[in-house]
């Protein structure tokens, strides 16, 4: 590919994939505010009306034609229609999940299956080791697979409030673009930026609908792919030797998830109950503060973080980077769950 046709396909892609998930977004909710396809308020919702849930068909629908036809145009490895094959299953049981909320010990072995189909292909194609040869070739990829399990899962525990997962997608997909083409030449860096920028742009384009107030929700059928997907990325870019910033990048969720499920097993909770204890829900049920104010809070530490990410990959500023991600993230939490002043410790009003 040349230099000329590189830059047109990063410029247009994701600009069309945008444009189609903010149009398709409009449709499915439409079809399923015409079905009844509701997430209704419960004692754990953080909104107060009946939201149409869901959303995520549309961004999967703009999504995949993008990853099935421009990102092998960029060079990328044949392993990734397996992926994208590995995650229709997902699609199909998240699905299910939001129309009848299918019990744990039903949605757990497809996401296991998912995961082990995604690992296969890469060992299949002798990919190289994600944990930079500390680990045996076996236990490199079980490690890699039970941590790719927490991220897909984790990533659908933080998506419980207007815009979050959606921002998080934003940034992760990004971030990892952003690096690979700072990174490495640009024909090494197609086979992550076009994938980062375009899983970018659906997420973006489903925001238009999913702002705070939220007109629909991602629904586990959104959240849960784009979980795989994302987990996808960050595999291959610790794999290309981005270790670091594979660590960097998703740090806001991660911690979040990771913390609050140590804090429950710690109490003695089951860890398969539903709850609202993550830093994100406590800002805006304990302290006051609007789902506007906390993505934003969240999506500034994400810059933040992409920075970093990509500062990491110079040996020298590798430790400090990594240093100042946990700085971040901590003073992240510290931030959203500070009290606010009287006058402002009002919530928006939901629609």
């Amino acid at each position: 590919m040349t230099l000329s046709s590189a830059v047109l396909l990063l410029a247009v892609a994701p600009i069309l994939v945008f444009a189609a998930s903010a149009l398709l977004t409009g449709l499915v909710l439409d079809r399923l505010r015409r079905h009844a396809v509701l997430d209704r308020p419960g004692p754990r919702s953080a909104h107060a009306v009946p939201t149409p849930r869901g959303g995520g068909i549309a961004v999967l629908l703009a999504l995949y034609p993008a990853w099935l036809l421009a990102v092998p145009l960029a060079g990328a490895e044949d392993g990734l229609w397996i992926v994208l094959g590995a995650a229709l299953p997902l699609v199909a049981i998240s699905w299910l999940d939001d129309l009848r909320n299918l019990s744990p010990a039903v949605r757990l072995p497809v996401h296991v299956v998912a995961v082990a189909i995604g690992l296969a292909a890469a060992a299949a194609g002798e990919a190289p080791p994600v944990f930079q040869g500390l680990l045996p070739g076996w236990l490199d990829l079980l490690v890699t697979g039970i941590l790719w399990l927490w991220f897909l899962n984790l990533f659908n525990f933080m998506d419980g409030i207007d815009a979050i997962a959606g921002a998080e997608t934003v940034a992760i997909g990004a971030g990892v673009a952003l690096l690979a083409l700072v990174v490495w030449p640009l024909a090494g860096a197609l086979p992550l930026a076009m994938p980062g920028l375009t899983l970018a742009a659906a997420a973006a384009g489903f925001l238009v609908w999913n702002r705070p107030p939220a007109k629909i929700f991602l629904g586990d059928v959104g959240s849960i792919p784009l979980g795989f997907l994302a987990g996808w990325l960050l595999i291959e870019t610790a794999r290309g030797g981005a270790w670091a910033a594979a660590l960097i990048l998703p740090a806001v969720f991660v911690a979040d998830a990771t913390w609050t499920i140590v804090v429950r097993l710690a109490r003695g909770d089951n860890p398969l109950r539903a709850h609202a204890e993550h830093v994100y829900q406590r800002a805006v049920r304990e302290v006051g503060r609007s789902h506007g104010q906390v993505v934003a809070f969240v999506s500034l530490a994400n810059l933040v973080l992409i920075a970093l990410a990509v500062a990491a990959e110079r040996e020298s500023e590798r430790g400090m980077a990594l240093v100042g991600a946990a700085a971040v993230v901590l003073l992240l939490a510290r931030r959203l769950l500070r009290p606010l002043p009287r006058a402002d410790a009002l919530k928006e009003p939901e629609p």
